[in-house]
């Protein structure tokens, strides 16, 4: 396959690079970059994804690629829908077991034949991804310390409302547009 063939759009810079590719072509065109005798980008930084809802593709994810021999960078950048998994890049780079696993309990982008695939960063109960827009401020339960049973406590979340009936108008200013 050629190398040009693997992705859709090139940016040089001075020292940095981004390659759009399509996910599907992730796996051998990150193994082209990390194995070529002159590209060398044998370090795998780290990998990140942003959440646009409203987008044919909900997710952008970032793999960051480093080659200290040549002094270059460069972001390879795909895109997937909710729910479309991506080739997990462990046995190319064991630095991105991390990384994945954050971008699963962070957004709940799914990685196949990732080792260990399990939440990083929240709580095993916890519901949800908590770095999608459309998840809630407030999340569904609070998570304390209880020194009277000695130990961590769940609650369901409940808030108070009373800023939903807030009067926007204030009584000390006499609104002359308001007059019939």
């Amino acid at each position: 396959m050629l190398f040009s063939k693997l992705f859709k759009c090139l940016s040089l810079k001075f020292n940095n690079s981004e390659i759009l590719a399509d996910k599907k072509n992730i796996l051998p065109l990150l193994l082209i970059l990390k194995d070529h005798s002159v590209l060398k980008f044998n370090v795998l930084s780290d990998i990140c994804s942003i959440d646009i809802p409203g987008k044919k593709y909900r997710f952008t994810i970032f793999y960051n690629l480093v080659s200290f021999s040549n002094n270059t960078r460069v972001f390879v950048i795909c895109q997937t829908k909710e729910g479309s998994p991506l080739e997990s890049l462990v046995n190319l780079f064991s630095s991105s077991s991390w990384s994945e696993r954050e971008c699963w309990d962070l957004h709940g982008i799914y990685f196949i034949n990732h080792n260990n695939f399990v939440r990083i960063l929240t709580d095993y109960g916890f519901k949800g991804h908590p770095l999608r827009k459309d998840f809630p401020l407030t999340g569904f339960v609070e998570l304390f310390y209880d020194d009277y049973n000695i130990g961590v406590k769940y609650e369901p979340v409940e808030l108070a409302q009373e800023y939903r009936n807030f009067q926007f108008k204030s009584p000390w200013v006499n609104d002359v547009f308001d007059s019939k």
